[in-house]
């Protein structure tokens, strides 16, 4: 399953990319996140690895990720692997319009016999997946072009 969603965001991409990188802070930035618990101590870049809980199909979630490529100011990728499938997250940013084009391409892939099995599933939960990216960026964008007062 693939899918790739963006959104123009009125705010610099050296902004709207900080804000991406800040793991820690995530879930007071992205609604469907509930905890973010950093698993090593890399800066942020390739090698950094991090538990994500959130909140999919109605239910709580953690999955384990890790950066896997790294441009400052241009793009990363994040890599899991679970339940049979190798999940990727590539997150690019563009200058568009005085602002930034924040895209990003979900892809999963059945590695495993089961999980090769289940793939029409995947393909009837992809509008919701899709709702799932939309939605994460669109509160990115919310926050990127209108912080909470006191917000950092």
């Amino acid at each position: 399953m693939r899918i790739s969603v963006d959104t123009h965001i009125a705010a610099p991409v050296e902004m709207v990319f900080a804000l991406c990188t800040d793991f820690k802070n995530a879930p007071g930035r992205i609604k469907g996140i509930k905890k973010i618990e950093l698993l090593n101590d890399e800066p942020v870049g390739v090698g950094l690895r991090f538990r994500e809980t959130r909140i999919m199909f109605g239910r709580e979630a953690s999955e384990e990720m890790e950066i896997t490529s790294f441009e400052p100011n241009r793009s990363y990728t994040l890599g899991c692997n679970s339940c049979g499938c190798v999940y990727t997250s590539v997150l690019r940013f563009q200058p568009d319009n005085g602002g930034t084009k924040l895209t990003m391409d979900f892809d999963a892939k059945p590695v495993t016999f089961m999980a090769k099995l289940m793939t029409p599933l995947g393909w009837l939960m992809q509008g919701t997946m899709r709702k799932c990216v939309q939605q994460d960026l669109d509160d990115i964008k919310a926050y990127a072009e209108e912080p909470p007062a006191g917000a950092v």
